[in-house]
Parts: C-alpha cells; sequence; structure tokens
C-alpha cells in the first residue's frame, strides 16, 4: 500500500490566547496552507487585542525537551521561530536544534508587538545576533525591529534600506524587511538574498486595525511554502500575497476591542500528502 507524508513545519514560538498571534497564528497558517503543524511553546504573554498584559516564562529545560520530542518524532521539513525573550532561551534552542539534521529556519525576530509594547529583554538582543542569525535562512524583522537591530532610527523607506543594509553585516542569510508600519498608501517591504539580489514587494495599505499576528502570519507562510519545496524567493512572494489577503479578507470583522486578527481560512488548502520513497 503506497503510504504518504505531510509537509510538516515546528513552530517555536510564545502563546496567544486571544488566538490572533504567537503560536495560535502559527498553527492556523501552516493548516491553512496544506502542511501539518507542530509546536513548542517558549512563552506564555497574557494579551489579547489591546496588548500584552503580562509574560510568564516557560522553564528552558521544558522549551529543549518539547524540541526533542517532536524532532525524534515528526522531524520538520521547516522551523519557525518566534518569540524568544531571554539569552538562556536563545542558547537552549540553538544547541538542542544543533543535535539534528539542519532543516530551513524562518526566524521572526519578535521585539516589539501590534500593540507597541516591547516583548524582549535588552540583553537578549546580541545573543540572538551571536547565536540564532547563524542557524537562520531568513530573518523577518519588521520596520521597530529593524530599528533595534540597526540601532538607528526606521521610519521611512529610506530608512528601511540603510537598515537592512545595516543588519545584513550582522551575517544574515536572507532578510525581509516589512514596511508594514509606512504610512504611505503603498506598503513596500524589502527581501535581500544571501546572493546580493535586492527585491521589493508592494502592496496597498488596507485601512484596517485587524493587523494582530501579521508578522507571525508571514514567516509561518515563507515556512510553510520551504516545507513545500519552494526556493525562498518564491517562498517569500507567495507568503507576501498570502498574508495580504488575509488581512483584506478579515478587514471588516470586528473581534475584540483592540486590533483584530486575520482571516487565515479565507482560502483554505487540504493538507497535501506526498508519497513517501
Amino acid at each position: 500500500m503506497t503510504q504518504y507524508k505531510y509537509p510538516s513545519v515546528l513552530t517555536i514560538a510564545g502563546f496567544d490566547g486571544s488566538g490572533g498571534a504567537g503560536i495560535q497564528a502559527d498553527i492556523k497558517t501552516i493548516s491553512a496552507l496544506g502542511c501539518y503543524a507542530t509546536s513548542v511553546l517558549t512563552a506564555l504573554p497574557v494579551q489579547n487585542t489591546m496588548g500584552v498584559r503580562n509574560i510568564f516564562p516557560i522553564p528552558v529545560q521544558a522549551v529543549s525537551e518539547q524540541i526533542e520530542s517532536i524532532l525524534d518524532d515528526i522531524f520538520p521539513d521547516a522551523i519557525k521561530i518566534g518569540m524568544v525573550h531571554t539569552p538562556e532561551l536563545v542558547e537552549t534552542i540553538v544547541e538542542t536544534l544543533a543535535k539534528y539534521k539542519k532543516v530551513p529556519i524562518v526566524f521572526d525576530p519578535v521585539m516589539v508587538a501590534t500593540s507597541g509594547h516591547r516583548l524582549i529583554e535588552e540583553e537578549t538582543i546580541q545573543t540572538i545576533i551571536e547565536k540564532l542569525f547563524p542557524i537562520s535562512d531568513i530573518i523577518t524583522p519588521n520596520m521597530d525591529e529593524a530599528a533595534i537591530l540597526a540601532n538607528m532610527e526606521v521610519k521611512t523607506l529610506d530608512d528601511m534600506k540603510i537598515a537592512g543594509e545595516n543588519i545584513k553585516k550582522l551575517g544574515c542569510k536572507h532578510i525581509l524587511l516589512k514596511g508594514g508600519h509606512q504610512t504611505t498608501e503603498k506598503i513596500i517591504s524589502l527581501f535581500y538574498s544571501d546572493n546580493d539580489d535586492f527585491q521589493t514587494f508592494e502592496s496597498l495599505k488596507l485601512n484596517t486595525k485587524n493587523t494582530h499576528g501579521s508578522g507571525c502570519t508571514l514567516s509561518s507562510a515563507i515556512a510553510s511554502f520551504i516545507a513545500q519545496g519552494k526556493s525562498m524567493k518564491e517562498a517569500v512572494a507567495l507568503a507576501q500575497n498570502y498574508v495580504s489577503e488575509a488581512i483584506l479578507a478579515g478587514s471588516d470583522v470586528k473581534t475584540g476591542k483592540g486590533n483584530g486578527p486575520l482571516n487565515h481560512f479565507f482560502n483554505p488548502q487540504k493538507l497535501i500528502k506526498n508519497e513517501l520513497v
């Protein structure tokens, strides 16, 4: 009898009980794009659409054992890493993953929530640059996160271009610098590849507050398309389109009193079945 395998994506990320961001957004995205989602919880933020109220840590041993449990059983085709808010957590994730065969890693450097709340400890940033950047195949900072990484103000497209070049010097293979916080009619994101190719992605800015979890969704979408066998450039382009459509589909829906979620299931795909060889 022929046997099959689902393309599998592991998300290593924080919690969002309101369902719009973090590990919940990741699982929704991965599932909507026809892949099988597994997950490792790194932190327990107490949050809703209006903001983050508190963050409770998960013991690093628990994080390490979660990763081992999944990789020993359902080995992923791609990994998305989101909220890692302490140096110890960064080191634990990197050391645990090093025990296994390398798979593509998408790192979304979650530092600032959509609501503007800072989510990361200052001393963690250097550890991320030193330990996590080298094993990541692409990082996906927004403008606020790019400002932190590049140590400069990032308000305009020209600022983004300078910041992108500065971040690339930190040793990143690919960078997608997201322009969602731009105030212009068109949003422009910048993609830097490992062979010095440079590409822009444009989309219309929608008049909606329902963008909670858009960064989590984008990075998970990139990981999902990589798991399906797409090239990095294809994965980024397809993921950008998916997020734009998800924002549009959810733009007229009220969920919560603050920044509402995307509509991840505007066009859900059936789980992809690849024949085992």
